[in-house]
């Protein structure tokens, strides 16, 4: 089962340079509850922008043009969506978390979406992919708790593929 794993704000952005356009530690807590134990399907850049490496107790699996791309013993690298059968089971829930190009990439596959809905607009260079929501039924809806710490309102939500 292939998952997304993402936030947006209300413009669909999902980076800046690289990075998320916002701080929101609520968002952060749910992404390693959603992943934790899964593996998590990335793209190169979105690999290189994890500051510490690897995110621990998840298989990291990369996927890049570049076969020659050096990544530690730890992280599996592959250059085709198709040699992710090799490396996971085929009833696994795998988190597929970016970038715009690897969502892009599995866009047909998806069968379940975890979307961190962020109620503000921010300034970014890099957007979702189209969801085709009809597709889907949202099976899950919580409020994000807003204080000092999480200043911009956010829902999370969970949609299953009909």
């Amino acid at each position: 089962m292939i998952s997304f794993v993402w936030a947006e704000d209300r413009n669909h952005i999902i980076g800046k340079n690289g990075h998320l356009p916002w701080k929101l530690p609520n968002d952060m807590k749910h992404f390693k509850n959603v992943t934790m134990g899964h593996p998590i399907v990335m793209g190169r850049r979105t690999y290189e922008s994890f500051p510490n490496g690897p995110l621990p107790n998840r298989l990291n699996i990369v996927i890049s043009r570049n076969p020659n791309y050096r990544v530690p013993d730890s992280v599996v690298l592959i250059t085709d969506k198709n040699e992710l059968s090799h490396y996971v089971q085929s009833d696994e829930e795998v988190m597929v978390i970016g970038g715009e190009g690897i969502f892009k990439l599995f866009q047909n596959d998806v069968d379940r979406l975890y979307l961190t809905r962020i109620d503000y607009d921010f300034t970014g260079d890099t957007k979702m992919v189209n969801i085709d929501y009809n597709q889907f039924n949202l099976i899950e809806k919580k409020e994000g708790i807003v204080d000092d710490k999480n200043v911009y309102p956010h829902t999370f939500e969970t949609y299953q593929k009909i």
